[in-house]
């Protein structure tokens, strides 16, 4: 029960891009499958590979980016087609998250109703844990339970240089636009996202 995000992104000519596919009712794929193609498949870490494989089964056309640094876990679970920038879209930036050996993405997606940064385990908002495991794993590992962080499971695993990190964090809270944070766990931050990212790279720093 711990708490997934999905993210699904309108592209320019009728393209969908799927951000951390989770697997979904039957329903909800129809639903999904009636706005346009699905065309990209994004695995934004290794650890969000989960369901990649019955997404590429489903759509074997659609072409699955990661990146560099997951490349080899995620082939485990289906061929990668890219792990550069290869969405085609002027309002939508693929990244790899400096300082963390290029196992993480980012997107920075400049719409009109305000830019959105989607990034995946550097930052976590699990306000409200389902379940007592869930519960337990958010508050031992750092997922944000009183206020938004970088889980230290995930600093300690593949954070290589801090200094970097905090300085991507600092450039994206410098976005002009930014309205919203979207992470791969827990609650969109739509309350002071500047804030919580240049406090979340101060810690980062210290």
């Amino acid at each position: 029960h711990f708490p997934r995000r999905m993210t699904v992104l309108t592209l320019r000519g009728r393209r969908l891009a799927v951000w951390s596919a989770i697997a979904l009712s039957e329903p909800q794929m129809a639903q999904l499958e009636a706005l346009v193609s699905v065309d990209f498949l994004i695995v934004p870490g290794a650890s969000h590979r989960l369901d990649l494989k019955a997404w590429k089964r489903r759509y074997p056309t659609a072409k699955v980016v990661c990146p560099p640094g997951a490349r080899e876990a995620v082939a485990e679970a289906a061929p990668v087609d890219a792990t550069t920038d290869v969405l085609d879209d002027p309002t939508v930036a693929f990244q790899t998250v400096p300082g963390v050996g290029d196992k993480e993405a980012a997107l920075v997606v400049r719409r009109a109703d305000g830019t959105s940064l989607v990034v995946n385990d550097i930052i976590a908002n699990v306000h409200h844990p389902d379940g007592l495991g869930a519960k337990v794993m958010a508050r031992l590992m750092g997922f944000g339970v009183k206020e938004p962080q970088m889980p230290w499971v995930g600093e300690k695993m593949f954070v290589k240089d801090h200094a970097a990190l905090a300085a991507a964090l600092r450039a994206w809270a410098a976005e002009p636009a930014l309205a919203r944070i979207v992470v791969s766990h827990g609650d969109v931050i739509t309350e002071r996202p500047r804030e919580v990212l240049e406090k979340i790279a101060a810690d980062i720093a210290q």
